[in-house]
């Protein structure tokens, strides 16, 4: 297996004073004990709530070559005979080593941010990329003080591109990750009101999500989205944070990366795209207009560090959603189908809106109803219920007729809605699952669409395993 790390580089990167027996080198680096692979570095963090150094022993029984422990911890680890590597700190270590991750590589890097689609748009540049060369990108959302650190110090030297996901729920928190990953290329999604409990107004969610341009690398590019209200404060924050090149991508004339045209339909979905004064026209695997315009800033950012759009575009047309994030099940019930479109993941006004305008543009079955199954959107703060009710607004604009919404700030939808549409309200989670299971039909389209803590996730969950993938050849057996 590759090394990932030699002994004599892993010491130089983290300062840290062997004990035992030391490998070579490692092949990863695990922060959990239970998915650990022989060969991998165990760093023992110490969590909000837990302890790495608790269970070092048996991350050590699941094979791994080296431990990496605080000196403080020391004595706690008794008679444990593994080798080990003693620091201060053991995330401080992890920093360290990200950072060398970052000088010792030539990948050219790309950081995103935003307030909806940064995993979607990382995603979607680790899966088009890697049409053009090696690619390390970040795994699912690990994006935060200790998600980025372990992504960087995971890059292998060789890598062609890196796309790091970074981001943040309070000021000051996209600074001290920007700097280490030193990105060519710092891509803000959009501005939403995510997060809104913890900033006074949108513009200081954007004055946030700005600290992403003090860490550019010299010569090089920010990327933003003209369609957004706040273009000018970011292009004006990119430009006193001394980004050398401001770049701007959406549906707005002006944009450099332009989205011509998105046409959604029952066989297939078409983005048009002008990129470097040429219009492509790329299928997609992935359908939405929201998708269509992350693949517009994929397009671009793929641009501006040289690679090859033909693969890149290739690439797009092969792209499938995330669970959670917009993939679609279709499952067999009463001699028919009904489609499931997963949303689960998270939800913000934004990205609801973007679910129920996914929603409008897929065709029910013969019979079948539209179908809008929500729940709470969090951290909104003082504003949870003024923006729970205005989703009424895209909901009738994209003709929904069924809402079934569940949670206790979905409650000022159900009010808004009153006879403007066929809502079905529970309490949670939990209430609302017992009722769809019950009652989707054949030809349904159904989306599920909710913060993930709110538990909406096992109401996709539990239709999965009520319900079989169907299968038209079966069927037609």
């Amino acid at each position: 297996m590759t090394m990932l790390w030699t002994f004599e580089d892993l010491i130089a990167a983290t300062h840290g004073r062997p004990i035992g027996t030391m490998p070579a080198g490692i092949t990863g680096i695990s922060i959990d004990s239970r998915s650990i692979s022989p060969g991998e570095a165990f760093f023992a963090i110490k969590g909000d709530r837990v302890d790495g150094h608790d269970f070092a022993s048996l991350a050590f029984a699941n094979g791994a070559a080296l431990l990496v422990v605080s000196e403080g911890k020391l004595p706690a680890l008794g008679r444990l005979t593994a080798p080990m590597l003693v620091v201060h700190d053991v995330l401080q270590a992890l920093v360290d080593l990200g950072c060398a991750a970052r000088d010792r590589s030539a990948a050219k890097v790309i950081a995103v941010t935003g307030s909806v689609g940064k995993t979607t748009t990382k995603e979607m540049l680790r899966h088009s990329l890697s049409a053009c060369g090696s690619v390390h990108a970040s795994v699912a959302s690990f994006n935060n003080h200790w998600g980025v650190p372990l992504t960087l110090a995971r890059m292998p030297e060789t890598t062609a591109y890196g796309v790091f996901e970074i981001g943040m729920n309070h000021p000051d928190e996209i600074r001290p990750l920007v700097k280490m990953v030193r990105p060519h290329v710092a891509l803000v999604t959009t501005i939403a009101a995510a997060h809104l409990g913890n900033f006074a107004s949108l513009d200081e969610i954007a004055m946030a999500k700005a600290e992403i341009f003090e860490g550019v690398a010299p010569g090089g590019h920010a990327l933003l989205n003209r369609d957004n209200e706040q273009y000018a404060l970011l292009e004006q924050a990119a430009k006193q944070a001394g980004v050398a090149h401001v770049h701007s991508f959406g549906a707005d004339p002006k944009a450099e990366f332009r989205l011509v045209e998105f046409m959604a339909g029952p066989q297939g979905n078409v983005l048009w795209a002008s990129v470097d004064g040429q219009t492509l026209e790329i299928p997609m695997g992935a359908p939405g207009r929201h998708i269509a315009e992350n693949a517009v800033a994929v397009l671009g950012a793929a641009h501006l560090v040289g690679a090859d759009i033909e693969k890149v575009m290739n690439a797009l047309a092969t792209m499938q959603p995330e669970k959670g994030r917009g993939r679609r099940h279709r499952l067999a019930i009463d001699g028919g189908s009904f489609t499931l479109i997963d949303e689960s993941y998270n939800a913000n006004p934004a990205s609801m809106r973007a679910a129920i305008a996914l929603l409008r543009d897929t065709v029910p079955g013969e019979g079948g109803r539209r179908i809008a199954v929500l729940g709470d959107m969090l951290e909104m703060g003082e504003f949870s219920q003024q923006l729970h009710a205005e989703l009424a607004a895209p909901l009738s604009e994209a003709g929904i007729e069924d809402v079934w919404i569940g949670g206790s700030d979905m409650a000022a939808l159900r009010d808004t809605l009153a006879d403007a549409a066929r809502v079905e309200y529970r309490d949670d989670a939990d209430s609302m699952q017992e009722f769809v299971l019950k009652a989707v039909r054949p030809g349904d389209v159904v989306v599920v669409k909710s913060s993930k803590s709110t538990g909406f996730s096992r109401i996709v969950a539990g239709l999965l395993d009520k319900y079989e993938a169907f299968s038209d050849t079966e069927r037609a057996e």
